[in-house]
């Protein structure tokens, strides 16, 4: 019976398909339980942002419930580790870094160790387009579950994003991965340095090795490595009060300005976007204890979520990625007793050549090394790089003899 039915035409056949196509696409987003109106992918870093009433909306896992799963995911004896589990936190954080309130294509978000994966359902309702990097095999499940129901707007990596690019050469095994091979799979592309943001990253400094995080990531940016060869990257971190105190401090200030300081102010915009008491944050400790780390001189009662921007005129005047960690030298040298004369330092590195130096530069020949700014320091040190006095005779030979021992 089904032979003797007229076959239908060409153009009859084209309007079943092109019928069958659209019903298609109208039900796939209903049957995963999504909107219905969500583009096609794109790429990473190349979306459009979405209409308001198009975005996801993700149940967030209440406190309780997230707290739950990190202590079921919990390893006998795993590295520290804080969460925001708090659904009203997740937002405010959000709503402080302002993903997916720009209209026209934003970068894309990283977001380190999202673990339960509260703010990362945030940052998705609210239309950012964000790759998870999770250390943890514990948590990947749940996280590649979101990734493959959402069709392109999360991707979940297992990574350490702290232990990208390690010293050495190699095979790599992960989740320590070369930032060059993640980006690449991530299709990241780079950028002139003088161009906007290519990428947002979030999350919690280690707070066992917070110092020297911070100085590992200073260097590379410097170099203009690692993640830093991809253009301007925002880093938007939580660190403890005292390590913001540092990062913020102002000359004179001799308990908390250090070289950080300097090196930090004088590469990046710092900007405070939050700041939350350490009990408002989920550990995985088995304990439940808030792990709040000592500090005898500097107040510790908050983590702070900091924004550091790269300046777009990093790279100009004297300062290049070859010089730059000579820059880095000269402040840790300079700073190493804040209470010096800088003028005894100058001399130093070229006899009786530090009078003339200040004198161009209009900076107090009594001014001790602590109370000079980093716009200064800048200064100073690219008239010492112009200067026929100091130009084989400074740090140059002072340079491989430290190298070996700073503090990563």
């Amino acid at each position: 019976m089904l032979a003797a039915l007229p076959s239908p035409g060409l153009s009859g056949r084209r309007s079943v398909l092109a019928a069958l196509g659209a019903a298609a696409a109208a039900l796939r987003p209903l049957l995963c339980g999504l909107p219905g109106c969500r583009a096609p992918r794109r790429g990473l870093g190349q979306e459009s942002r979405q209409h308001p009433d198009c975005r996801l909306q993700l149940r967030l896992p209440e406190a309780a419930e997230a707290a739950r799963l990190v202590l079921e995911r919990a390893r006998p004896s795993p590295p520290l580790r804080r969460f925001i589990a708090c659904p009203d936190l997740a937002r405010a954080v959000r709503a402080s870094l302002e993903c997916g309130s720009a209209h026209g294509p934003e970068p894309v978000v990283l977001e380190c160790e999202p673990g339960p994966g509260v703010l990362t359902r945030t940052l998705l309702n609210a239309g950012a387009r964000v790759v998870a990097l999770e250390s943890d095999k514990a948590f990947l499940p749940d996280l590649q579950s979101l990734e493959n129901s959402l069709h392109g707007q999360l991707e979940v990596v297992y990574c350490d994003f702290f232990r990208l690019d390690p010293l050495g050469c190699g095979s790599m095994k992960p989740p320590a991965m070369y930032s060059e091979k993640l980006f690449e799979n991530l299709g990241i592309l780079a950028v002139p340095w003088t161009a906007d943001v290519p990428v947002k990253i979030i999350g919690f400094l280690p707070q066992k090795k917070e110092r020297n995080t911070l100085w590992k990531l200073i260097f590379v940016m410097y170099e203009r490595s690692s993640i830093y060869r991809y253009g301007r990257i925002e880093l938007n971190m939580f660190v403890s009060e005292k390590e913001y105190k540092v990062l913020t401090a102002k000359p004179g200030e001799l308990r908390s300005y250090q070289a950080l300081s300097v090196l930090w102010q004088t590469a990046c915009e710092i900007k405070l976007l939050h700041m939350e008491p350490w009990s408002s944050f989920l550990t995985n400790s088995k304990t439940r204890g808030l792990a709040i780390p000592k500090s005898m001189l500097l107040p510790n009662n908050h983590l702070c979520l900091v924004r550091m921007t790269p300046r777009r005129n990093l790279f100009t005047g004297g300062m290049t990625t070859t010089n730059s960690s000579t820059f880095i030298l000269m402040i840790k040298q300079c700073l190493a007793k804040r209470k010096s004369k800088l003028i005894d330092r100058l001399n130093s590195w070229s006899p009786d050549s530090g009078s003339k130096l200040l004198r161009e530069l209009e900076i107090p020949e009594n001014i001790v090394t602590g109370n000079l700014y980093p716009e200064e320091y800048r200064r100073l040190f690219e008239a010492m790089e112009r200067s026929k006095e100091f130009s084989q005779s400074w740090l140059y030979d002072e340079v491989f003899e430290n190298t070996r021992n700073i503090n990563f």
